[in-house]
């Protein structure tokens, strides 16, 4: 009885510790087909302690399919990075969203003023 506990725990204990590590990776695909132009989606009034992600092209099945636009959860001193597609070096990857510290004009505090030019910039006070 104790063997086959035991032999139990380590199959579940092996079959977690070769699935965890597959899920957690990312895979990032480049395609050499350029995502079609973006299609035009009305942007819902403002909701409070959200941000509006707007839709993208996904690649799936070997084609270009369209992800409506939706409201992501705000992340209070983070900005989010839309998903979107860039070209490097003739092929297309699809860079999804992520939350950064780090505002893509250099405005850590979101003051509307870059690093290089805020006396004070990581207060979002002083300018």
């Amino acid at each position: 009885m104790w063997t086959r506990k035991l032999l139990l725990s380590a199959i579940v204990a092996s079959t977690f510790a070769a699935v965890a590590p597959a899920a957690q990776a990312g895979v990032d695909v480049y395609i050499n087909v350029p995502p079609p132009a973006l299609r035009y989606e009305v942007v819902p009034a403002p909701r409070a302690g959200y941000v509006w992600a707007p839709g993208y092209w996904n690649w799936h099945n070997n084609r270009h399919v369209w992800a409506k636009g939706h409201w992501e959860k705000q992340r209070s001193g983070y900005y989010y990075h839309p998903t979107h597609w860039t070209e490097h070096e003739g092929k297309w990857v699809n860079e999804r969203s992520r939350w950064d510290r780090n505002a893509p004009n250099g405005d850590r505090d979101h003051d509307g003023v870059p690093n290089r030019a805020d006396r004070a910039p990581d207060n979002p006070y002083r300018r």
